[in-house]
């Protein structure tokens, strides 16, 4: 969970950039102010090798205002989707915002990073996103190293917000987020992540801040929504309630093989409500995925809602160009645990009325290899189910008594959530380790 520091961090960032900055004057950031823009292309901010094994320069683009003398500019990263195997920084969806937020004053980068898993499953797809979180901090530090030596790109670095489309708000999400390696422990183990490089990778220019100021999510999904917590950087989401890719609400991704589960933007900003983390989300009813690729109206709001939320966090005064909509289905939160063990505040909305209830049903041994055991002293065990991560179930029982046991033999290591419903009504979620 956050450091009580990273709250003060925070504020004193505000506070320095809010009492000298100077943004929004004749319309810069909130307008097209500037007739063209500059592009740049191919730069080198990084390298890795990729899944497999192969040397990987990394490139980006970088596109600024036409003409501009600011010293000290806003950046926007960009991040292409192409579920993990595919895309590229020249993706039209990339291109077009890095284009329209440049004639706006901001200075945008569009990068490239590290593709592709085999064989396609939820194991190697996790390595890809861990993959493609390392090339975009490389790719941060790329702009606090400039900073701070050649200053050749004159970046805000108090102001740095990395968005993208799909598997590159994905990506950008869970740089924002996903900031324990705890946290990613149910997917990989400790070896495996070290053998990737931790969550901060080798991707380039080590040493330098990877911060963000904020997040733009355009279709995007987080592994599990409890990653968000109180005192994390605001973000704004765009998604559709049709996508078939990457769910609105929590649904498994879909990009041809479905893979696991993902909390879609609605679920994230109801978690986002539920912490105090600012979020902005707009919907798009009926429409599929990244529907703003090839429809300038789709687009044209897309732009407007980001530029909206952009413009107040620099603290500007600027009139919003596009209401944020009331969001659609109602986000379930699932029971989760923080890394310290702690149960998240929203457990209650699976039915849990009775805090106390908790404490009186077990779970043991636990961790265990075997067997499990589960008992309740609060009513009978009407019916339990086990399942993985991916939410894939692996036992169902209807035992109708006050205690029940779970045999474990074939099953995989892992963690698991054992989902139980009493004869009473009320229903509760154990998280159980099989080693």
């Amino acid at each position: 969970m956050k450091k009580f520091y990273s709250y003060l961090v925070i504020s004193f960032t505000l506070l320095v950039t809010n009492s000298f900055a100077q943004p929004c004057q004749n319309g810069r950031y909130a307008s097209e102010v500037f007739a063209n823009h500059t592009l740049t292309s191919n730069i080198t901010y990084g390298s890795n090798t990729t899944f497999s094994g192969a040397n990987n320069s990394l490139k980006l683009d970088f596109y600024e205002p036409t003409g501009d003398a600011e010293l000290s500019r806003p950046l926007i990263i960009w991040v292409h989707g192409g579920s993990f195997l595919g895309g590229s920084k020249t993706d039209p969806d990339m291109t077009a915002l890095s284009q329209r937020f440049a004639r706006k004053g901001y200075a945008c980068a569009s990068i490239d990073y590290r593709l592709g898993f085999f064989p396609i499953d939820s194991a190697n797809a996790v390595k890809a996103v861990v993959r493609a979180v390392q090339d975009l901090k490389a790719a941060i530090r790329f702009f606090y190293k400039d900073k701070q030596t050649t200053d050749t790109y004159r970046i805000d670095t108090n102001q740095i917000y990395v968005g993208g489309s799909s598997a590159g708000a994905i990506t950008a999400l869970h740089v924002a987020y996903l900031d324990d390696i705890c946290e990613i422990s149910d997917y990989l183990n400790q070896a495996t992540i070290n053998q990737l490089g931790g969550l901060n990778g080798n991707s380039g220019n080590p040493g330098y801040s990877s911060t963000v100021k904020g997040v733009i999510n355009l279709c995007g999904a987080l592994a599990q929504y409890s990653w968000l917590e109180a005192g994390d950087v605001p973000m704004v989401s765009i998604h559709g309630t049709a996508d078939g890719t990457v769910k609105y609400n929590r649904g498994i991704v879909n990009p041809g093989t479905a893979l696991m589960y993902l909390d879609g933007s609605r679920m994230l900003h109801e978690r986002a409500c539920a912490v105090n983390v600012s979020s902005e989300f707009y919907t798009f009813s009926g429409a599929g995925h990244v529907p703003y690729i090839g429809n300038n109206a789709y687009m044209d709001t897309t732009e407007r809602f980001i530029r909206d939320f952009l413009v107040t966090q620099l603290g500007c005064n600027e009139a919003p160009l596009q209401v944020a909509n009331a969001p659609l289905q109602q986000a379930i939160l699932y029971p989760t645990l923080y890394c310290d063990g702690t149960a998240v505040d929203e457990v209650c909305i699976l039915g849990i009325e009775d805090k106390n209830l908790d404490s009186r049903v077990s779970l043991y041994p636990n961790p265990s290899t075997t067997h499990v055991i589960i008992s309740t002293l609060e009513a009978e065990i009407k019916e339990l189910a086990v399942k993985d991560i991916q939410g894939r179930e692996i036992f169902r029982h209807t035992p109708h008594a006050s205690m029940a046991q779970i045999d474990l033999l074939g099953v995989r290591p892992g963690n698991y959530l054992v989902m139980f419903t009493l004869s009473n009504g009320k229903t509760g979620v154990k998280t159980l380790i099989i080693h």
